[in-house]
């Protein structure tokens, strides 16, 4: 009979985590975001996701006035953890300006994929970084198996990613977590708004993907593949740049077009870098039809401590509850205690 009480006690416990909402909100007060709402996904297996987005969003927040919730998948305790398909608070897709997805291979509950679908047929602008090409994988069966990566769906083909962001996977470009990439400007692009104060030859540690781009994109910077991890690296004569950052438009229900940005790039690591960062930054203020307010010297400094953690499939720092990274000052994100 104790057992009995001890198995429901857990899965009380479990079940109570589970329906908290799992995000963390950052309320901005002045500046060229005021009144306006990014709404954050956050939840991939390897470059942390849950790393880059909460600091771009304290950036947009405390320097720019932005409303931005973050949304993270969580374990069965509320912990962040990389890859979980278990996110509640999308629902603030409902009145948010722009959705910034930081994804791979999800399932989520179908409340919140309903929100994610809602919010794309009435046409709001996304941003996406690296593994969203692939956010979603799902069953055949699934209510929204039309959003998985490799959609057999006729009128939504390779899912979200090609649909949306412009490419579903495709691949790597060189060897992952061998060599690091530089990002170089297009020079028929260096007057581009978006470019505004970004510096060529941004270095990001994650290695680069093939993109392909199609008919419609403005493609901003290429991947140019390094023979190691080091800045200073040569390129990798083999491996010609290849696209990696571009804007395109996507069409609603009712036919409209409507912006979107996305980066090939953006693990945690890869913001350090002074130049990559303002690229997100300027990309995101862009999606949201704010290209006036974009300025070569925006601030784009981080907000509170940023330490992050080197890209893996085991790197996701355990322990830290989305509440872990309410306000400016808490670090993103915790080290574990010795």
């Amino acid at each position: 009979m104790q057992r009995l009480a001890f198995f429901f006690a857990l899965l009380i416990a479990s079940t109570m985590a589970q329906s908290e909402n799992t995000a963390v909100v950052y309320e901005g007060k002045e500046g060229i975001g005021k009144g306006k709402h990014i709404v954050f996904l956050a939840s991939d297996h390897e470059y942390r996701s849950e790393e880059t987005c909460p600091a771009i969003a304290r950036i947009l927040a405390r320097h720019h006035g932005f409303k931005c919730s973050v949304v993270f998948g969580v374990d069965d305790e509320g912990h962040i953890k990389a890859g979980s398909s278990w996110i509640q608070g999308l629902e603030a897709l409902a009145d948010a300006d722009l959705f910034f997805i930081f994804a791979r291979f999800l399932n989520p509950p179908d409340d919140q994929m309903a929100a994610i679908e809602a919010y794309l047929k009435k046409g709001g602008p996304v941003v996406g970084l690296r593994t969203s090409s692939h956010a979603f994988k799902m069953p055949d069966n699934a209510t929204y198996a039309k959003h998985r990566f490799n959609s057999k769906d006729e009128d939504f083909k390779l899912g979200f990613g090609h649909q949306i962001l412009g490419n579903t996977w495709v691949g790597h470009y060189g060897t992952n977590h061998k060599q690091g990439t530089r990002i170089q400007i297009v020079p028929e692009q260096k007057d581009h708004v978006i470019l505004k104060g970004v510096g060529d030859n941004a270095f990001t540690h994650a290695g680069a993907y093939v993109g392909k781009p199609r008919e419609g994109f403005t493609v901003l910077v290429n991947s140019q593949p390094l023979q190691s991890m080091e800045p200073n690296a040569e390129p990798d004569p083999k491996k010609p740049a290849m696209p990696c950052a571009w804007t395109r438009h996507y069409k609603d229900a009712d036919g409209d077009r409507h912006r979107v940005f996305h980066s090939t790039q953006g693990a945690s690591e890869d913001i350090l870098d002074d130049n990559y960062r303002r690229l997100i930054i300027n990309g995101t203020l862009w999606a949201l039809d704010l290209e006036d307010a974009i300025k070569p010297d925006l601030e784009i400094s981080f907000v509170g401590p940023y330490q992050p953690t080197t890209f893996s499939f085991d790197g996701c720092v355990p322990g830290v509850k989305p509440s872990d990274l309410a306000g400016w000052d808490t670090p993103i994100l915790p080290k574990p205690e010795k």
